[in-house]
Order: structure tokens, then sequence, then C-alpha cells
């Protein structure tokens, strides 16, 4: 009989994590031990059948200058731009695993990051990067938050086939080069109802953080609100608020608030 496991397999300790039903693999590698350079070994984990299942990959790693480093890949295997509520799951990671207290400044894709985090280590504050300029793309807005955003909005989210409106959106001629994520938002009154379609996962997801933050910022413009705003956001993992300052053409002091669960952890072979 062939034996078809290598004799040298890697086994990999890892943390499963959810913010607001957006899923995560973490894995701590400031030992260097996880060779990251195999996009199919990502791929391969995020796989919600052959896998562990997640919305991506996150290494945390030592940098000499904060307190840890970020690495994001998405669920493609491809590495990610930044990632919000992934950024929130990787600070709760780095208190479990006694990096970090209440507070922290950790280095990501889109540069420095300052969070706060809860004694129980469940809710997470966390500060996303200042925002300047705001396009429209007829009566969408487009925006980068650590990743690049289109904003739009609808009635009847509830009932909207976002997959395909947004797959649609994220693959036209404009966007399909560098792709983008699609939010559809609804006003609620109290609230903003949020769908996100994301590129890497391209699909749907439970929540997606800088997209929750895009619509925040968008619907602020679009209504004329100045002064330090909280917008309180519902989307299908939960409900997240984003708080920030906007003077009328600069968003700044911009926090994405939340929770953030360890799920489970285990060892797999890669």
């Amino acid at each position: 009989m062939l034996n078809h496991t290598p004799s040298n397999q890697q086994h990999t300790h890892f943390y499963k994590y959810q913010g607001a039903g957006n899923d995560f693999v973490l894995v701590d590698n400031r030992s260097l031990d996880f060779q990251y350079k195999d996009n199919n070994i990502v791929l391969q984990l995020c796989d919600r059948r052959f896998g562990i299942g997640s919305d991506g990959l996150m290494l945390l790693q030592d940098h000499p200058d904060y307190d840890f480093e970020m690495l994001y890949f998405n669920a493609d295997g491809n590495i990610g731009s930044m990632c919000g509520n992934g950024g929130r799951c990787i600070v709760a990671f780095a208190k479990h695993l006694g990096i970090i207290d209440t507070e922290t400044n950790f280095l990501a894709v889109d540069g420095p990051h300052y969070a706060k985090i809860s004694a129980e280590g469940n809710w997470v504050e966390l500060q996303m990067i200042d925002v300047k300029d705001i396009a429209n793309d007829g009566s969408a807005y487009v925006l980068n938050t650590g990743s690049p955003h289109y904003v739009n909005q609808v009635a009847d989210l509830e009932d909207m086939d976002v997959f395909t409106l947004g797959k649609e959106i994220r693959n036209n001629a404009t966007y399909k080069a560098e792709g983008i994520n699609v939010n559809f938002v609804e006003d609620k009154g109290d609230h903003l109802f949020v769908r996100t379609f994301e590129r890497g996962v391209e699909d749907e997801t439970y929540a997606c953080g800088t997209g929750v933050t895009a619509v925040a910022l968008a619907m602020a413009k679009a209504h004329d609100q100045t002064g330090s705003l909280k917008t309180d956001i519902t989307v299908l993992g939960g409900k997240l608020r984003i708080e920030f300052d906007y003077n009328g053409q600069d968003f700044s002091n911009i926090f994405l608030c939340g929770p953030a669960e360890l799920v489970f952890e285990g060892d797999v072979k890669l």
C-alpha cells in the first residue's frame, strides 16, 4: 500500500476567531515556522469544506518598532489589503497570548494602528487610517479605508441578491483589474443595515470592518453630517459601531468598534 502522507508534513497550531461573523484563522508566527509563501496552504486552511474554514488567515509576527505585525491573507490565498475585523481579532489574539494588555500599537499592511481592548478581551476599538478623498461613481461613493470600497444606498436590502449584484460591480470594466469591495446600505433610522460582497473572498461575508467604516463615512458625507459622530451598524453577523470626526472635508480619529471572540483552537497538518 502506498503511503501518501509526506514524512516531513508540518503541524501548525491555529486559533479560530470571529468578529461579528467575519471569521479568521490566526497563527502565532513569532517563531517564523509557518511558511506562507505557498498560496495553496492558505487556500487549503480557509476552505470551508476541506480545511478549517474562514474569510481569511492572519499571521502575528514580531516587529522591532511595534507590539506585533499583522500579515493578512485573503481566503483565495493571496496577500490582502487591510481587514478591519481581522485587525480587531488579531488584537484580541495578542491579548490572549499575553503580548498586550488593554492598548496596543501594531503594524498592518496600510501602516500603524492603535487599538483598545476591554479587560475581558472580547471588545476591540481599532483606529483606522484617516480618509480624505471620497469619489462618486454615479450615485455610489468610492473610497479607501485601508481597502477600496464601493458604497451604494438601496431599499429592501434584506431581499437583495447581494452576491449577484456585488459580483457584477466588482468585476465590471472599472474595477475588475484591481478589484473592489461592494457595500449596499439601507438607512433604518437609528442604525444602518449593511451587506458586503468582498473581493478575495469573492462572496458575501457576514461582516466587513473596512466596509462598514466606508459606509459610515460615505453616509456622513451624503447627509452633510459634521463633528464628532457615532454610527451604529447592523451586519448579518451582528452589530458594529463607527466613531469618527468629520470637518466637512477630512475624516479623522476613525474607530471601528465591536466584538472579537475566540471560537476554538487546534492543530492542523499542512
